[in-house]
């Protein structure tokens, strides 16, 4: 302590001009806005490129992780391959319906709303339009919403509007995947008669029904049931599988024949 002291009264003369320096460099820039603006602008100079640097370098560390996963991805898209059109676009047939896979990455992501919606880094340049798919390795995340150029908004599955045809694995049993806005890790599949055997675990995938999705993507697992006695329906919450709070590359999926059908159901209903 006495050293300290030593030293205050050695260099008081100096820490006294520092101290002033400061002062009247803080009165400076307060008072003009030049200064100010200067001061600012390299302010958020630095912090801007330290920010940058950070994410540089975590996503430099998360390399391996993201590779691994699109290795995953290869493997399992591999045993549905029917003809590869490019590296980034392949051609899937599922039950005679045939659908293109696009790759992309989401660059904007809500999850705590009532109505979430993604971004997307695709747009009407990389052929994606509305009412497309996306699906990542695990599971799917929603239906394209709106695009742009180079862009595309997605309507989250975590969206109280979102209605998607699911059903249960290994069974003909399907009913509406919607969400009750109370989790992000937890969406509802409804409109399953009470006569249908459930069990906890058991995996909800996409239906047949679904002009947008190919049948059987995965969902998520039953997490609990109840029975609405009244309709004699069940509500089932589904866990997702997707971990909709951190999802970064993502695969848009375009139904090849929808429009076709569409067309025929629509000239169908209008003929009787």
């Amino acid at each position: 302590m006495q050293q300290i002291i030593n030293f205050l009264i050695r260099y008081k003369h100096f820490l006294l001009y520092i101290l002033l320096m400061l002062i009247s460099l803080g009165f400076t820039i307060q008072s003009h806005s030049f200064h100010q603006s200067k001061f600012f602008n390299s302010a958020n100079w630095l912090t801007g490129n330290i920010y940058n640097t950070s994410f540089n370098i975590s996503t430099y560390f998360d390399l391996d992780t993201e590779n691994e996963k699109l290795v995953k991805e290869n493997k399992r898209l591999r045993h549905l391959l029917f003809n590869k059109k490019n590296e980034t676009q392949i051609v899937l047939d599922t039950a005679n319906i045939r659908y293109t896979i696009s790759s992309g990455q989401i660059i904007k992501n809500s999850y705590a709303d009532q109505r979430n919606y993604l971004t997307i880094n695709k747009g009407k340049k990389d052929s994606i339009k509305q009412d497309m798919g996306v699906i990542t390795n695990k599971g799917i995340i929603g239906i394209v919403e709106n695009t742009s150029g180079k862009f595309a908004t997605v309507q989250s599955i975590l969206n109280e509007h979102s209605n998607i045809n699911a059903k249960i694995k290994n069974t003909n049993h399907f009913g509406s995947l919607v969400w009750n806005t109370k989790s992000y890790t937890t969406v509802q599949l409804i409109d399953i008669p009470k006569l249908v055997p459930l069990h906890i675990g058991d995996t909800i995938v996409t239906g047949a029904m679904s002009s947008i999705f190919p049948e059987n993507i995965p969902i998520g697992t039953i997490k609990k049931f109840d029975l609405d006695r009244s309709e004699n329906f069940y509500t089932i919450d589904v866990s997702l599988f997707n971990d909709m709070t951190n999802v970064k590359n993502v695969y848009i999926v375009n139904s090849l024949d929808r429009e076709e059908i569409l067309e025929l159901e629509s000239e169908t209903i209008n003929n009787d």
